[in-house]
């Protein structure tokens, strides 16, 4: 039996994830190198996915290759503190605005869940106010209103997975994004029992129009609401200190993963002090207790890949680098669809873009839902099948600083041609 034909045998849906491809699409990875993939067929892809984002550095990084294999030497996961980790406790510190305290985790919705049980700790309440259309991770607020297709009215949240709790749905409050009005009338309403505010301040790869962010920052403070940037996705992407650095708001907890493992498994909650202290052993019995642990949290393994990462992403040219090629990306998306006449809207920011079939600008995920789904479905089928690795459902393009000028042009060639086909 060939692999594709067994990945579907052992698999759901043949693939470990949202990569739900048709049988035809499908495939089975061998290896990566830099911005390539290579499937068991010899297949090369330029890759846009890189691990959902976390291979910022490019598949296979000789620094960060160097720095595994000589702790692997030295043991793999201790559960304890270790230098490697301590180190990087050191340095995330050091560059994240909101962090005063650490806690690892073994993943981004591990981060967020330790993040919202943190917020209801801390404020003896019992809401979360999340935006529609956010991704927090796999647990049950993280899909609250994830892809939601009735579009209920505000806040009344639509569970996007099956086995979700009928608790945590009545304790879910959604907004729209980017529209300050309506999210601080929902706070008004519902403030004193709202723990916590959690938003992915990038969402998806819809930027914060102006004073959004700050105007939630001034709300929450007002109603003595925890603000909770999520920045798994924009943490050391956007800029070396996160989303926050960036856009200049600081939460009072933040929750990262993805890029900062450069590959490898790893979550952090970082925050006020005050906060984060609630997990210390001496708390057992008293009401504001907060249990956490994690097996691999913490892990020398992947706090030597962080640490390398992090190395690379500190030196000169960096950032302007990363943000480079995604203007450069989006700019060509812009110029392409103008050029075939085609309606559409370029998303992004820093090292990210999202193209989108409609007409209206998209602020939100409503906006974003009116598009013409199915022909970005087609759109990135027809990409896939030219050598370009991506997520089919279209959410988001990644890039790494493995990219190269010629990468971005074969994408926006193969994008021509396929535009050609589906738009006539």
């Amino acid at each position: 039996m060939n692999p594709v034909d067994l990945s579907f045998l052992f698999f759901p849906g043949g693939s470990l994830g949202e990569f739900n491809l048709p049988r035809e699409f499908s495939t089975v990875l061998s290896h990566g190198k830099g911005s390539k993939l290579y499937d068991v067929s010899g297949k090369e892809f330029i890759d846009y996915s890189l691990s959902w984002g976390s291979v910022i550095l490019g598949h296979a990084h000789p620094a960060v290759t160097k720095a595994v294999k000589k702790q692997v030497e030295r043991g793999s996961s201790f559960s304890y503190v270790n230098e490697p980790v301590l180190e990087l406790a050191q340095e995330l510190v050091k560059a994240i605005p909101c962090a005063e305290k650490i806690r690892f985790a073994a993943s981004g919705t591990e981060a967020t869940f330790y993040a919202i049980r943190f917020s209801k700790a801390y404020t003896g309440r019992p809401r979360v106010l999340k935006f529609e259309g956010a991704y927090h991770g796999a647990h049950d607020v993280g899909i609250m209103s994830l892809f939601p297709q009735k579009l209920l009215p505000f806040p009344a949240p639509e569970p996007t997975s099956a086995g979700t709790s009928k608790r945590i749905q009545e304790e879910v409050l959604i907004a729209p994004y980017n529209d300050l009005k309506t999210t601080q009338k929902i706070i008004d309403q519902y403030g004193e029992e709202i723990a916590c505010v959690i938003m992915e301040p990038l969402q998806r790869c819809t930027p914060p129009v102006k004073g959004f962010l700050e105007g939630i920052r001034k709300k929450t403070k007002e109603k003595g609401i925890l603000l909770v940037f999520d920045e798994v996705v924009t943490g050391f992407r956007l800029a070396y200190g996160g989303a926050q650095e960036y856009y200049g708001v600081i939460p009072d907890i933040a929750a990262f993963g993805k890029a900062m493992g450069g590959g490898y498994p790893i979550g952090a909650i970082c925050g006020r002090a005050d906060i984060l202290d609630l997990c210390t052993e001496s708390n057992l019995g008293k009401e504001r207790y907060v249990w956490f642990a994690s097996t691999l949290a913490g892990n020398p393994v992947s706090a030597a890949a962080s640490l390398a990462t992090l190395k690379e992403l500190r030196k000169q040219g960096t950032y302007q680098r990363l943000h480079g090629i995604g203007e450069r990306l989006r700019n060509g998306f812009i110029t392409l669809l103008k050029e075939l006449g085609i309606s559409g809207q370029v998303l992004g920011d820093g090292p990210l873009c999202q193209v989108l079939f409609t007409e209206k600008p998209v602020v939100d995920y409503r906006a974003a839902f009116r598009a013409d789904r199915e022909k970005a479905r087609q759109f990135a089928l027809g990409l896939f099948k030219n050598g370009i690795f991506l997520n089919p459902m279209g959410t988001k393009l990644y890039l790494s600083l493995a990219h190269s000028s010629q990468d971005i042009k074969k994408l926006l060639d193969v994008s021509r041609k396929e535009l050609k086909k589906l738009f006539g």
